[in-house]
């Protein structure tokens, strides 16, 4: 059947993003302690307003221009996340080097998981015809995320690397990739990770935390402090919350209130509805994207709409289970809402591409309905 482009955005997705966005605002203003909330608030709402600015500006860019570029946004992305590791340039914060100081402060590793994805994409895209052969289809696009998580590795940020990595496994199945070179890389990354988690004292003492074990270490200490707090918050919130700005977790008791673990201070203030109406906006997110995906009218775009709403969706549910006390802590933030300038100017700026990828999305023709006059023809509607 003959399909026409679509020429206007998936204005569920932007409505979906742009709410839990503003939302965001409100909850961290009710999730910061009362000496800093009216600092946390304007700072929030600047960022916000930067990343709506940059969702629209990413929606206005033709996705097909990064596919051109993708190499190069990589090869930028491995240098920033290097420079983070050079002493004067990196910027350190509890024992972790994530930021670089270049006159502004941000976080590399936030825009190289983009940069990664597009790149994945293109690369996905030009080898089609041979991406069941492993020296020519699979090595490349592993040796970019082997680079980029080995770099992550060293600021040490283990669950971004290993989100990353996963991701690369997940994109490399849906570009229908052997699976006998999938399983190899599984079997041989694994050991790796695991080393790599027990030899690590953060790693360790947060992965003995969650399995009820102990060797008396702080960190032991504080990796089950923070999960028991949460889950506190969870269960204090009740089906209906205590209601805004009434947390009593957030001034006595959880740490990273509104970075890490502000999901259960909206279990707290907002209860088991609260994060549920959350959670439906994520999951509207997840199946707005796959559609676009579905689709999109080339290989790059339907891989790269793919890409980002994985992206997006991986970092959403680590979030959620961590923060709910199903998986070991992590230092990962929920997009879109967590308090932190980097995450949300990247994530934004990602669902313009996604949005703008929509834009060119195939719809099937409408039938049995008259003509409409070429006045109705002419403009782009939204819908």
């Amino acid at each position: 059947m003959n399909m026409q482009r679509a020429g206007y955005i998936d204005i569920y997705l932007f409505i979906a993003v742009l709410a839990i966005m503003l939302f965001s605002v409100g909850l961290v203003y009710s999730a910061s302690s009362a000496r800093f909330a009216d600092t946390l608030l304007q700072q929030h709402t600047i960022r916000v307003v930067a990343g709506i600015i940059a969702l629209m500006l990413g929606t206005l860019i033709d996705y097909h221009v990064y596919q051109r570029i993708s190499r190069y946004l990589m090869i930028g992305g491995v240098i920033l996340l290097a420079l983070v590791l050079v002493p004067g340039l990196g910027v350190s914060y509890k024992g972790a080097t994530r930021w670089l100081d270049l006159g502004i402060e941000f976080q590399p590793s936030e825009y190289v998981k983009y940069a990664l994805a597009i790149h994945i994409s293109a690369l996905l895209a030009q080898k089609q015809e041979y991406i069941r052969d492993f020296k020519n289809g699979v090595l490349p696009i592993l040796l970019w995320s082997i680079i980029v998580a080995a770099l992550i590795f060293r600021q040490p940020n283990f669950s971004t690397g290993t989100i990353l990595l996963m991701f690369t496994l997940i994109m490399l199945f849906v570009g229908r990739t052997d699976l006998r070179h999938l399983a190899g890389i599984v079997f041989a990354g694994v050991p790796v990770l695991i080393a790599l988690m027990l030899t690590g004292g953060y790693r360790k003492a947060r992965l003995m935390s969650f399995l009820g074990l102990s060797d008396g270490s702080q960190l032991v200490e504080k990796a089950r402090y923070q999960i028991e707090q949460a889950v506190i918050a969870f269960g204090s919130g009740g089906l209906w919350g205590v209601g805004m700005g009434q947390s009593q977790q957030k001034e006595f008791f959880l740490p990273e209130p509104t970075g890490d673990f502000i999901f259960a201070i909206a279990g707290e203030e907002y209860g088991f509805i609260g994060v549920t109406l959350i959670l439906a906006v994520f999951i509207l997110i997840l199946f707005r994207g796959l559609k676009i995906a579905r689709q999109a009218p080339d290989d790059f775009g339907r891989y790269l709409a793919f890409g980002i709403t994985t992206m997006i969706s991986m970092f959403a549910v680590v979030n959620v289970v961590v923060t709910s006390g199903l998986a070991p802590t992590t230092g990962l933030p929920m997009p879109f809402i967590s308090y932190g300038g980097t995450a949300i100017l990247f994530n934004a700026f990602a669902v313009g591409i996604l949005l703008n990828i929509s834009m060119f999305t195939r719809i099937r023709p409408r039938k049995h309905i008259a003509a409409e006059p070429d006045s109705l023809q002419a403009g782009t509607v939204m819908k």
